[in-house]
């Protein structure tokens, strides 16, 4: 047998500079494909993602002896609910908001004419100031808004990928479980990767759904307080914006700050960026990143950048899911080879950390101890010797 692969020859025997352009070059043309095919791969994902959380309901009744098919059929039920529940609130949302924005043209026209004489003073011309000022209307507004939805014809196409592979997916998700035994038997990290994957994917809809449950709830209660037009509508909003880390609530804030301006003016507007604003950028920039970090292993910056990344590849559905995705990507380049586990520790994953980040903690507090035992005159004798 020929000696083992250093770190600086890789298994291929490429330099390993030559490797790493490879690589990049692949993902390139694979986030290149993505984007190519994305009115496909997002349906496809999200029914995957669904298939997914519903999976422990499948092992439960196989625990309990309940027939294959049986259990097949109650997960189709179960994700074919989580799709109509959330095409439900997607439609009622736009329901309303075309229902509530025309109630405000007059507010929307002077709006729009305080707009053009700020631009006008500014020195823009009269054909951009005149183009501007005729976007400030409810047909405009509204199909800008549907615009960033996609047509008719997109939805009822993704809609159609969405349950047709939901029903794909659950039927094949009867032998998941001896394809993972099989595979196992030939490619043990692969499948540990694999059920690593899902049970991340399940613990991140989980905290993302409970704290989006809590955020829209609030956000709900604080604008009725506000009396702002639609307080339910934005607490939908801010539920659904809720899957996207970081970001979300810079979203899900315009709408209450818009309509809060129109029916109360700057007052409310002030009201909604203290009480709103304030409450729920501690939880979307603060406690969210770190609960849902620690859930799936993810460092707040990655999670931030990965949400930056899918939006660009995918559009908006790929903001929603970019945590799936980037531990989809995780799971085959870094858990499913046992040489490269470590590279978790890059992504955010804490756990072989921890006993050096307590060491350091008690260096930093031992030396603490000893410059104040020694008084701020006497330098630590570990600094001099450094």
């Amino acid at each position: 047998m020929g000696p083992e692969p250093s770190d600086s020859e890789p298994p291929t025997g490429l330099p390993r500079s030559t490797t790493i352009l490879l690589a990049l070059a692949g993902a390139t043309v694979a986030a290149f494909g993505m984007a190519a095919i994305k009115g496909i791969f997002t349906p496809v994902f999200l029914a995957f993602v669904l298939t997914l959380c519903v999976h422990p309901i499948r092992h439960w009744m196989h625990g309990r002896g309940i027939r294959r098919g049986f259990a097949t059929v109650t997960t189709i039920g179960a994700v074919f609910g989580l799709l109509i529940a959330f095409a439900t609130v997607l439609i009622a949302a736009l329901a309303q908001f075309a229902a509530l924005l025309p109630q405000f043209a007059p507010q929307l026209q002077q709006l729009g004419d305080a707009v053009t004489r700020a631009l006008e003073s500014a020195g823009f011309g009269p054909e951009q100031t005149q183009a501007i000022q005729e976007s400030f209307t409810p047909g405009r507004i509204i199909g800008f808004v549907a615009g960033l939805l996609g047509s008719v014809t997109d939805l009822v196409g993704g809609l159609v990928v969405i349950l047709t592979m939901l029903i794909l997916m659950a039927v094949d998700g009867s032998r998941v479980p001896a394809l993972l035994t099989y595979v196992g038997r030939h490619r043990p990290a692969i499948v540990t990767a694999l059920t690593g994957f899902g049970a991340g994917v399940r613990r991140y809809m989980v905290a993302t759904t409970v704290l989006g449950v809590a955020q829209g709830l609030f956000n709900w209660l604080v604008l009725v307080l506000l009396q702002v037009p639609g307080a339910l509508l934005w607490g939908l909003l801010s539920f659904i914006c809720s899957f996207i880390p970081n970001v979300g609530y810079f979203i899900a804030i315009v709408p209450p700050l818009f309509f809060g301006y129109l029916s109360g003016g700057w007052p409310t507007v002030v009201g909604v960026i203290i009480v709103f604003g304030v409450i729920n950028s501690a939880i979307q920039s603060v406690i969210q990143p770190k609960y849902i970090g620690n859930a799936v292993s993810l460092s707040e910056t990655l999670t931030f950048v990965s949400v930056l990344f899918w939006a660009l590849i995918l559009g908006p559905m790929g903001a929603i899911l970019a945590v799936p995705l980037t531990l989809l990507v995780r799971a085959l380049l870094v858990d499913a080879d046992t040489s490269r586990t470590w590279r978790r520790a890059l992504t955010g994953d804490r756990s072989e950390l921890e006993a050096i980040i307590k060491d350091e903690d008690k260096e930093i507090r031992a030396r603490r101890s000893r410059r104040t035992r020694e008084g701020p005159g006497n330098p630590d004798p570990g600094e001099v010797k450094a």
